[in-house]
């Protein structure tokens, strides 16, 4: 055919035309699932894999679970496999999943709003002590994870945490995660607002609801009226911050697309203030936006903050607005800056009730089935039953009269778990690590404990706010992107030619103040090693160099590479 002014290129050769399969958003008509994860997902719900827990899986053993409820649908009820002992760092990403799994579950407590009662806390310690080999950690979204799990004994550990209103329930998978709350909620003095029964609606609403239970991916969420900002709201797909309105009083700004792991993003303000009663319906519409107009063609691109990226925050709030609310939102102020630099609640602070709360650090996270009956111990004995899980991997103990203070500090101490910490102890945060993550690479939590000590014999008198985030991979789940000294777990090569265990270096990372990512230095990597030596060098430098009231992170961004090598 010749070339016409209608058809130019028709003496040009054909090309093939590939048609675009879009990125799987269910509003616009890409239904067809487009990848295993989707697949499975819409072949069974993950919330109908109990019933082949308890009636099957738990009566037949390891060897009955299907691949796909095994590695896909029992994350919905917060069940992991754990990694199979003796796999070093350099076989995580060659070896194939049923290589890396063991017969042995991590099991995740959702703890929302990190509330506990004593009773709940022995119970935790007692399914640790029984099925779980002792562990117990806290982590750094206010949840208890146990690993060591036998499948057969799942239905009784569930059996023993609902009984005292506890729960697994989509603690993990493509599904909306616990929801971060301020530990002093209700309690603090400087309190703008108590955010609980939001939390506490969204629960009755959202989990557990198979209307939200096949997201692209995770959904993190988080609601905190404390000018703390003690929530890391910057880093959740969705957060409720506590603020005050000029003409409509104390409720929440909403901040929407935070995120962390290979590809990190800030979250970013709708610039709209919403009070308290209406939270969980605002909560409900971004979570069917993500639902519904979320990608999950690629599973690297399913989170919200990529969404928000293409779209801009003025259209998605205009798509909320219209779509999902019905009705325009209030505009509203952006939150203050905190005044403290710690945002854990460490130390005796005082109630508005005239009471105390008594915050303590436990090295990186790591408590045990016996410690937490202990601590359950003293919270009666001293307060009033009432604990609380940090998103720092913290604990509270609430309402102590001032007469108990001293008696529980001691108590407390005698079990390692610090009220007054150094800052290393307080601000040294690790991820679960090589020694049960599928994904990992280097251990962390051991690592970390071990850091805190050398620092502390070493730079006694340091003494200023600082975090040290150690992440067994490049996924964040300890937010290196946003610490002071941010390790990345990696192989890498010591002096002597050998591979070893060892961290990429990001450096001046923040929340709350400033909020922002750390600086990496080109080529820097130390050995596990090198660690305490190269820590101390640092911070000798910073010590030396900084000026009047300077936070490490400012000094980091400002300092030679030769300074931080």
């Amino acid at each position: 055919m010749a070339a016409t002014p209608q058809n130019p290129d028709a003496s040009a050769p054909r090309r093939k035309v590939s048609r675009h399969r879009g990125e799987g958003q269910w509003a616009v008509g890409h239904l067809t699932p487009l990848n295993g994860n989707e697949q499975f997902k819409k072949d069974d719900d993950g919330l109908n894999v109990r019933t082949r827990i308890e009636t099957i899986y738990s009566k037949r053993g390891f060897d009955s679970i299907d691949p796909n409820d095994l590695r896909g649908r029992m994350r919905w009820w917060g069940l992991y496999t754990q990694r199979k002992p003796g796999i070093d760092g350099g076989k995580t990403a060659i070896l194939e999943p049923e290589e890396l799994d063991d017969e042995y579950f991590m099991l995740r407590v959702r703890i929302d709003g990190g509330r506990l009662t004593t009773e709940q806390l022995r119970v935790i310690g007692e399914i640790s002590q029984e099925f779980a080999r002792g562990t117990a950690d806290i982590t750094d979204r206010q949840n208890i994870q146990y690993h060591w799990i036998r499948i057969e004994d799942v239905p009784e550990i569930w059996n023993r945490l609902e009984g005292v209103g506890l729960s697994t329930t989509e603690a993990c998978g493509d599904t909306p995660r616990v929801i971060l709350g301020s530990p002093v909620a209700g309690i603090a003095e400087d309190e703008i607002i108590d955010g609980t029964p939001a939390i506490e609606e969204i629960q009755r609403r959202i989990i557990g609801n198979k209307a939200f239970s096949n997201l692209p991916r995770k959904f993190k969420s988080a609601i905190s009226g404390s000018p703390l900002l003690d929530v890391a709201h910057e880093i959740n797909d969705i957060a409720f911050v506590g603020v005050h309105h000029p003409e409509h009083g104390p409720g929440f700004d909403v901040w929407v697309g935070g995120g962390l792991s290979t590809n990190p993003k800030i979250g970013q303000r709708l610039g709209a203030w919403v009070p308290l009663d209406e939270v969980p319906e605002v909560y409900e519409g971004v979570i069917s936006i993500f639902r519904d107009y979320g990608y999950r063609r690629l599973r690297t691109r399913a989170r919200l903050k990529f969404l928000l990226a293409d779209w801009g925050v003025e259209k998605f709030r205009q798509v909320l607005e219209d779509e999902y609310l019905k009705r325009e939102l209030v505009d509203g102020p952006a939150p203050a800056q905190p005044v403290e630099r710690w945002r854990d609640h460490v130390g005796v602070h005082r109630q508005k009730d005239g009471r105390f709360y008594v915050g303590f650090a436990p090295r990186v996270g790591r408590v045990d089935g016996a410690t937490l009956a202990k601590i359950a111990d003293l919270a009666e004995t001293h307060g009033s039953g009432r604990v609380r899980t940090t998103a720092e991997q913290k604990m509270l103990v609430l309402d102590v009269e001032e007469g108990q203070v001293d008696s529980l500090v001691e108590g407390l101490q005698a079990l390692d778990l610090t009220v007054h910490p150094s800052p290393f102890r307080r601000g040294t945060m690790a991820c679960t690590g090589i020694e049960f993550c599928k994904l990992a690479i280097v251990e962390t939590k051991a690592r970390g404990a071990s850091l805190i000590d050398e620092l502390e014999r070493r730079i006694p008198d340091f003494d200023e706010p600082l975090t040290i985030n150690l992440n067994g991979c490049p996924n964040a789940c300890a937010r290196i992107q946003v610490a002071d000294i941010g390790l990345k777990g990696q192989l890498v090569l010591d002096d002597e030619g050998n591979q070893v265990e060892g961290y990429q270096v990001h450096l001046g990372g923040a929340l709350g103040l400033e909020a922002g990512f750390g600086r990496k230095v080109r080529g820097l990597k130390v050995t596990s090693d090198e660690l305490p030596d190269y820590i101390e060098r640092v911070l000798g430098r910073y010590q030396a160099e900084r000026e009047d009231g300077e936070r490490f992170a400012a000094w980091a961004a400002r300092a030679g590479e030769e300074a931080l090598s």
